[in-house]
């Protein structure tokens, strides 16, 4: 997508993760559940609650990588998938900040969990991407637009 906006704009909206909240669509009912007040760096533990089909989720994340204002990675340390990594990257253009996520992840369960992704879990994963996008648009006060799907590989 393209923020529209520039680049130390847009990473700052990204690098707050209490932002995820305001652009995660609400049948997720996603919370930020971390102790203490989250401070976006290498190194930085972030936990959070979600609900999946009614179920409640504890997830907790990591940032492996952190280089403001162009990208950082956030990999799942506790939670529902065996993998789970989500590359941010952002590159100023003329148009504003083109954002790019990329997600990796593995299901448990085997065949179980491959039959889950081909079936609920990827498209999901791209609704929820989409939702981000529209609700991105909206704190931007443009409309951002998408450019290429997010990169979701299992």
């Amino acid at each position: 997508m393209i923020s529209g906006r520039p680049l130390q704009e847009t990473f700052a909206v990204f690098e707050d993760p209490y932002n995820l909240a305001k652009i995660t669509p609400p049948w997720l009912n996603f919370r930020v559940t971390s102790a203490e007040r989250v401070q976006m760096r290498q190194g930085a533990e972030i936990q959070y609650v979600i609900r999946w089909l009614n179920i409640p989720i504890h997830w907790k994340t990591r940032i492996t990588e952190y280089h403001p204002p162009h990208k950082f990675v956030d990999e799942q340390e506790q939670g529902p998938y065996t993998f789970w990594r989500h590359q941010h990257t952002f590159e100023e253009t003329g148009a504003g900040t083109k954002v790019k996520d990329e997600v990796q992840y593995t299901l448990p369960f085997g065949f179980l969990g491959r039959l889950m992704h081909s079936v609920v879990v990827r498209r999901q994963l791209l609704a929820i991407f989409r939702y981000r996008q529209r609700k991105l648009g909206k704190m931007f006060g443009t409309r951002a637009r998408q450019l290429v799907a997010p990169e979701i590989t299992r």
